[in-house]
């Protein structure tokens, strides 16, 4: 079913046209990116199919019955909602068209029923949770319980209680103010709101900035598997690739579509521009000999075939081939000295923003039943590698006033070449320890000793500008008029910004003209300009595009100095970092040697190994009771007689001396040997009890996971009521032939 047809859209932009004549379609389920240059007009396509900018021609048409979903950018919000009013009070869908009288539909809020009575639901849960069991909240839960009854509203409850617990937005914390919340929460909780909304659409621009590893990893694999329809712009290359299957490239104005994923893309791309080089060569080949025939005079009252010579001007006059510039650079470094940097038991207590329950950790999901519970007085919780619930875990994005160990008795003495990448969950402190090494935020206690020949570069994640006024270059000359590369050429100011893809009357204008990713762009390029030995990065690869990465990547590979570096882009971070900073919840720093995606294995590995553990503790424990109960069975059967001959004082103390010596058993008797198919059975089993587990907790993924298709839903449904007598059966046989002998 078709749910977004796009026709003939165009924008002008600062100079020219971003783009012409635009048209595709989005199907039920399809997976798309937007991708190009910064500047190109990425995230002003998006906005303009999304209503919220108006086009100048063509038109955005949704299906009336798919509702659209948008994330933008820089999500805006009222500081003095509360996150569970920002959450379930959502924004109205787009209207037919993009750029008509409902060209601003998104930034009009609205209530939707379904999340309304959601949110009296959670509401009540959480009161309930509390503490709070007056007659009102029991009659108002009753009703509302009812009421989610009546819309087949459970399945819909447990997708989004699924999804704000992942997040770890849950419990109390959904009422904070949004002021109160630092960036990275900030974008959880934009997230959560478009991924709650019961719409078809999802129009996602920059998704995974300011997100931490592991919740980028959970929403991957979230929309890899949601049947919802997705466009998204974003620059991160391994979630392109696991996500999306249709590729569309602004390039030059035109719009050019290509099947399949990011890798694939690349491989068109690289074939495309190969066959477009060939033909390019062959026009001048032609050309050449054309160019002499024209400029050969004329036989004796003799004229040029006019045709040939229109040709020949077409030719000539073609629109010539576009290749980016390749680029790279290396610059005269500064000397380190034999002391780089030296961090002596440094600790700060901050207010952490918060990710308990991160994603990534969270090995378990909770459905309607879980939160009906609380209503009895039972402690839901969600257990993650570390056990801290995603509730009860103060997972706060707030900014309390409990000083909260950030950073706790942390030594480090950097080396020459170092290249550190630090890994940890939104509000786990990784900003704060920049800030503390580059000097701009004291530390609580501990000693910092730079050495005398070590000069910071610090990308702040958010740069400021004082002068948002100057032009591109004059803010440059600020820095450096000219920078000295290491072939010993120089290159001025300009020179520098043309490789960079700054090229004519964009030099002279002002920086609040740019792009997002352009005025980052002209701030990095500012920043390699003073020649630090010591780079420090913030998440350095938002809001940039491929292409300046690229450049970027091959810079600091063969940058001569420290590294540093803060990244959500995994495959940014698997080039740069060989070394990892951990950042744990109780403020203490752990060490990993490897690259990132070799540590994100290990999790995996890990989390598997305490699952296969788990499942062992679980058949112990069932086979534990497995023998009480046939201890308690062999007793109750000894007990039966005197029961029945209560009457009788004789009969009932023979029966109680009999009773023991039926029951006992001799010290000589040797338990019954397994079969030898009995052997083979119970070689097997144990593997079938993990295959079973693991199914399981697949299924219970599946049933908490965004699915939308009732039907399936249904199916999964069926398959775990099915499979947990069997589990149950296989641990009771596991427990039955574990007793006999082996053979």
């Amino acid at each position: 079913m078709n749910l977004l047809s796009v026709k003939e859209l165009s924008k002008i932009g600062r100079e020219a046209p971003l783009f012409t004549g635009v048209t595709f379609g989005l199907d039920e389920g399809d997976k798309a990116a937007l991708i190009g240059r910064n500047g190109t007009g990425k995230s002003t396509l998006l906005n303009c199919i999304a209503g919220v900018i108006a086009p100048d021609g063509g038109q955005a048409v949704f299906n009336k019955d798919a509702g659209v979903s948008f994330l933008p950018q820089n999500p805006a919000f009222n500081s003095e909602d509360t996150i569970r009013e920002h959450i379930f009070s959502r924004k109205a869908d787009a209207g037919s068209s993009a750029g008509g009288k409902n060209g601003a539909a998104l930034n009009v809020k609205a209530t939707s029923p379904k999340l309304t009575i959601i949110r009296e639901y959670e509401r009540l849960c959480d009161e309930i949770s509390s503490g709070n069991t007056s007659t009102k909240i029991k009659n108002d839960f009753e009703a509302v319980s009812l009421l989610m009854t009546d819309k087949d509203l459970w399945t819909y409850e447990a997708e989004v209680k699924s999804i704000l617990t992942t997040l770890g937005i849950s419990g109390r914390f959904l009422d904070n103010q949004m002021k109160t919340l630092s960036g990275g929460m900030i974008k959880k909780v934009a997230l959560a709101q478009v991924l709650v909304e019961d719409t078809k659409v999802l129009l996602l621009d920059e998704p995974t900035n300011h997100l931490d590893i592991m919740t980028i990893t959970w929403l991957e694999e979230y929309l890899r598997t949601t049947k919802r329809s997705v466009l998204m712009v974003t620059h991160d290359r391994y979630f392109l690739d696991a996500v999306c299957s249709d590729i569309y490239e602004l390039e030059h104005g035109k719009f050019n579509h290509y099947e399949g994923n990011f890798s694939q893309y690349l491989d068109k791309k690289a074939t495309e521009q190969e066959i477009a080089q060939n033909t390019e060569r062959r026009i001048e080949s032609v050309l050449r000999v054309e160019r002499d025939w024209l400029m050969r005079g004329p036989c004796a009252r003799g004229t040029k075939a006019r045709a040939r010579v229109d040709n020949i001007h077409r030719l000539i006059n073609r629109e010539k081939l576009k290749t980016d510039k390749g680029f790279s650079f290396e610059v005269t470094g500064r000397r380190l000295g034999g002391k780089i940097l030296e961090l002596k038991n440094i600790s700060k207590n901050f207010v952490k923003a918060g990710a308990t329950g991160a994603v990534g950790r969270v090995t378990g999901s909770l459905s309607a039943t879980d939160v009906k519970n609380r209503e009895s007085g039972e402690d839901v919780a969600v257990r993650g590698a570390s056990g801290v619930s995603g509730e009860s875990g103060n997972a706060s994005g707030a900014r309390s006033t409990d000083g909260t160990p950030v950073l706790t008795d942390f030594s480090y003495t950097f080396k020459k070449n170092e290249r550190i990448g630090v890994f940890g969950n939104n509000g786990s402190g990784k900003s704060t320890l920049l800030n503390i090494i580059t000097g701009n935020l004291a530390p609580d206690s501990g000693e910092i000793d730079k050495g005398i020949n070590t000069v910071f570069g610090y990308y702040m994640q958010n740069p400021v500008f004082k002068d948002t006024n100057l032009s591109v270059l004059e803010y440059l000359k600020e820095a450096a008029e000219y920078v000295t590369l290491n072939n010993g050429k120089t290159l001025s100011a300009s020179q520098l910004l043309e490789q960079f893809g700054f090229e004519g009357k964009i030099l002279h204008s002002p920086l609040v003209s740019l792009s997002g990713g352009e005025r980052k762009r002209v701030y990095l390029i500012r920043l390699l300009l003073s020649n630090p030995n010591f780079l420090v990065l913030d998440e350095p690869t938002n809001d940039f595009d491929i292409f300046t990465m690229s450049i970027l990547e091959t810079f600091l590979e063969s940058f001569p100095g420290c590294i540093l570096v803060v990244s959500h882009d995994r495959c940014f971070m698997d080039k740069i970092a060989d070394t990892l900073f951990i950042l744990e919840d109780d403020g203490s720093v752990s060490g990993y040697v490897g690259k990132c995606s070799e540590y994100l294995d290990y999790l995996k590995e890990k989390e598997a190994e305490e699952r296969r553990t788990g499942a062992a503790q679980n058949a112990n424990e069932a086979r534990s009771s497995g023998a009480g109960r046939s201890a308690a069975g062999k007793s109750a059967s000894g007990a039966a007689k005197p029961e029945k001959c209560a009457n009788s004082d004789v009969a009932n103390s023979a029966a109680k001396s009999e009773t023991p010596t039926d029951s006992a058993v001799k010290p000589d008797a040797k338990p019954r040997r397994r079969t030898y198919k009995e052997q083979k059975e119970y070689e097997a089993i144990e593997e079938e009890i993990f295959t079973l587990e693991d199914r399981k907790a697949e299924l219970e993924s599946l049933l908490s996971g965004g699915e939308t298709d009732h039907s399936k839903l249904a199916d999964y449904g069926r398959e775990y009521a099915e499979l947990t007598p069997k589990l149950e059966a296989k641990y009771a046989r596991w427990e039955e032939l574990g007793l006999l002998a082996e053979n």
